[in-house]
């Protein structure tokens, strides 16, 4: 495939990877959470495309991106129950996993041969029209290779797909910085498939019920439901160790809160754990850079309690035993 082209925010640019999504190529589009690698849902050599440009599993399901809630609900049968979710969250950082309406056009692999499939609304402006432009679903995981750190900058995407897919849309940052929280949906209620950039606290709050949970590592990571429930994900080249109160030479340490300042890199240096889930992945970048492939990553604890539980789920799963890859 030719070089990577990048594309400005703008109308024109939109067009123009509304244009290559069309066509079947696969485009990395800045959302609110990470920058997402957009292909046409209802295209099966696109979708195709997709898993092999990402070396992604193909019993792990991609998430369905649309304009609004009206659309989401065309593709799959929302229940009456998450009325209040979808008019607070959507757009936003969440997604729900729900029954596939029978005639929705995606391409079978989208949702891994299963009949549920993961919808969200994103809020980020640039998504939103590229999903008016195209004005079919997109499917858009992580732009990176399957399994490696998200991307929250097209310079990261560019790091791990330049050359391997059309464009990139370059929108700066992404503001939430962690992907979107997920939600099964069912007839007992809601369970938490993955922590995301909507605290779970939050949910439970507003739908006055307890959400159900599953621990990180069981049935889910070997056939998952949703995405992000793989054992080993989002992991740097670099080994990494988790609660390090104390660095071991040679280590690159990264801290939280204000009593790390020997740490080479701070999640946040005020102890917010909304700062940390926004700056994670750039953190890991800069880590991963610093250590080399063959180096060691530290981190410092972060409290397990709002974004923190994000924070922490992404952070076990880029520690945990992963399978080899080239480096």
């Amino acid at each position: 495939m030719p070089e990577t082209t990048i594309l400005r925010p703008d109308a024109e640019g939109i067009a123009a990877a509304a244009a290559l999504l069309r066509a079947g190529g696969l485009v990395a589009m800045p959302t609110e959470t990470v920058y997402g690698l957009a292909a046409d849902a209802t295209n099966p050599d696109a979708i195709a495309a997709l898993y092999a440009a990402k070396g992604r599993p193909a019993h792990n399901p991609l998430i369905v991106h649309l304009p609004d809630a009206a659309a989401a609900g065309r593709v799959g049968a929302i229940p009456a129950a998450a009325a209040p979710l979808v008019a607070r969250f959507w757009p936003g950082p969440l997604t729900l996993v729900v029954d596939l309406r029978p005639g929705a056009g995606l391409a079978p692999a989208v949702t891994a041969g299963l009949g549920r499939v993961a919808l969200r609304v994103p809020a980020h402006p640039v998504a939103q029209a590229l999903c008016r432009a195209l004005g079919r679903p997109v499917a858009a995981p992580s732009a990176n290779p399957s399994g490696r750190i998200s991307p929250t900058r097209a310079a990261h995407v560019l790091a791990g797909l330049g050359g391997r897919i059309a464009a990139v849309i370059d929108a700066g940052p992404c503001a939430v910085g962690v992907e979107s929280t997920i939600l099964g949906a069912g007839p007992e209620g809601f369970s938490l498939l993955r922590e995301g950039g909507i605290a779970a606290e939050e949910i439970e709050a507003l739908t006055g019920q307890p959400l159900r949970r599953h621990a990180p590592g069981g049935a889910e990571a070997a056939r998952p439901e949703a995405p992000g429930q793989l054992a080993s994900h989002y992991a740097p080249r670099a080994a990494v160790r988790l609660g390090v109160r104390v660095p071991l030479p040679g280590m690159v340490w990264i801290g939280f809160g204000p009593d790390c300042a020997g740490a080479a890199l701070n999640l946040s240096a005020a102890g917010d754990p909304a700062e940390a889930a926004a700056r994670l992945y750039d953190v890991l970048h800069e880590a991963d850079a610093r250590a080399g492939p063959e180096g060691l990553i530290g981190v410092a604890p972060v409290p397990d309690r709002g974004l923190g539980r994000a924070v922490n789920d992404r952070l076990a799963r880029a520690a945990a035993p992963r399978p080899a890859q080239p480096r």
